[in-house]
């Protein structure tokens, strides 16, 4: 394994899934607005990652449609894009929407 250089800034990953049935807040932040909110309050306290997910993975959750991912995922990036220029990572195993969610601002823009 390669030896990697020592960093001396730890990130932290703030999560907010926009999703209505997530295990981990019960759906609270499945409207825009709320998942816009939740934003702030995570970089206010530090967040220098937003992980953006819109698939629940919890046990016994159904698969979501790839234009139904990006409706819940890429407004919400849209929303926080518009007042920060925090890192976002998205939370997905689709490429399509990987793609989707960083045009404009990922590596993935063209």
């Amino acid at each position: 394994m390669e030896k990697r250089e020592n960093h001396t800034k730890t990130a932290i990953c703030g999560i907010i899934n926009v999703t209505p049935d997530s295990f981990s807040d019960g759906g609270q932040f499945f409207a825009i607005e709320e998942a816009l909110k939740q934003a702030r309050k995570l970089i206010a306290e530090g967040a220098t990652i937003l992980d953006i997910g819109g698939e629940s993975t919890r046990p016994g959750s159904s698969y979501v449609e790839i234009e139904e991912e990006i409706q819940r995922v890429v407004p919400v990036i849209q929303a926080i894009r518009q007042e920060s220029d925090v890192l976002i990572s998205v939370d997905t195993w689709k490429e399509s929407s990987c793609r989707s969610s960083s045009k404009g601002w990922g590596p993935y823009s063209q």
